[in-house]
């Protein structure tokens, strides 16, 4: 059993990541929820309990998490573009980007393992090659390094919000305004921990939202992210009261028909030579009046 003091208030998921970093978050919260965590000699069995300087965190073994199978998979991916550094994909609905405890299907991940190069090592053993994702049913362009120098170069471009990517997507409702910002933190959902929520504790999150063209309660928009968290547009999108159209999670509960958001643009420095590499790819055929999008029109605004 491993003991620590906390010094200073914190919530318990937190303390444990920083002091357990062999662990996922997810895999700590799933320990906590299982009774492997007391506080003061007391289970805790909320992730999001707020430790006082001075209490005693005790943590009974966490069993390790049985391995992913990394079996390649030959599947059609979409290739937008390639050379010897990285490659962009254009990724379909209902793909998931990589395994995790709650898909052990095959995965985008199993088909780049298909392909006949090398991956980079990723953030993770799971995650070769993987330096952002999608949502399963969100479709569009995502980046995939090839080498460990390529993936530290694009993912520092990341955090750096150096990295323009920008969507379309169908939304319910009408817009007051042409151009908006949506600038409100976000953080787990205190209900239901797979959705996220606006909580004034979370972390910042910004949205920018031009509109494209209106057709009846509908309203065609594309956005930029400034950053890049979980659910971020489908969260911020609802929470104005506009639903993105199909959105099964953060919709009204009456949504039907495939989610309306698609990963169209993306443009960044290439990690080899530092050029501009710029990509588009056109919604696919279930998007609604995918006519309407132009590539002009996603890209060429602030």
């Amino acid at each position: 059993m491993q003991t620590w003091l906390a010094d200073e208030p914190e919530r318990l998921d937190r303390f444990l990541a920083t002091r357990m970093p062999d662990h996922t978050r997810s895999r700590l919260a799933t320990a906590i929820r299982g009774g492997l965590v007391r506080v003061d000699g007391e289970a805790a069995n909320k992730a999001g309990f707020m430790l006082k300087p001075g209490m005693r965190v005790q943590v009974e073994p966490i069993p390790a998490s049985e391995p992913h199978n990394l079996e390649p998979v030959e599947l059609p991916l979409d290739v937008v573009y390639e050379d010897d550094w990285l490659l962009v994909v254009d990724k379909p609905r209902g793909m998931v980007t990589h395994p995790t405890q709650s898909f052990q299907g095959p995965t985008l991940v199993h088909a780049l393992l298909a392909r006949p190069h090398t991956l980079s090592s990723g953030q993770a053993p799971y995650r070769p090659g993987v330096v952002h994702r999608l949502d399963r049913d969100t479709t569009g362009l995502l980046i995939v390094a090839k080498t460990d120098g390529a993936h530290a170069s694009l993912a520092a471009q990341i955090s750096r919000r150096e990295v323009s990517r920008r969507y379309v997507a169908w939304v319910e409702g009408i817009p007051e305004q042409e151009r908006f910002t949506i600038d409100a933190p976000l953080g787990p959902h205190p209900a239901r921990r797979t959705l996220r929520a606006v909580r004034a504790e979370g972390k910042a999150a910004r949205t920018h939202v031009r509109v494209l063209s209106t057709h009846g309660q509908r309203t065609l928009v594309t956005v930029r992210l400034e950053t890049g968290r979980t659910h971020q547009i489908r969260v911020h999108l609802a929470s104005c009261r506009m639903p993105v159209t199909g959105d099964k999670l953060y919709g009204s509960g009456e949504s039907s028909g495939p989610l309306q958001l698609h990963a169209a643009s993306l443009r960044f420095l290439h990690p080899e030579d530092g050029r501009q590499v710029g990509v588009f790819a056109p919604p696919p055929a279930d998007f609604i009046r995918r006519e309407l999008v132009k590539r002009e029109d996603v890209e060429d605004w602030t």
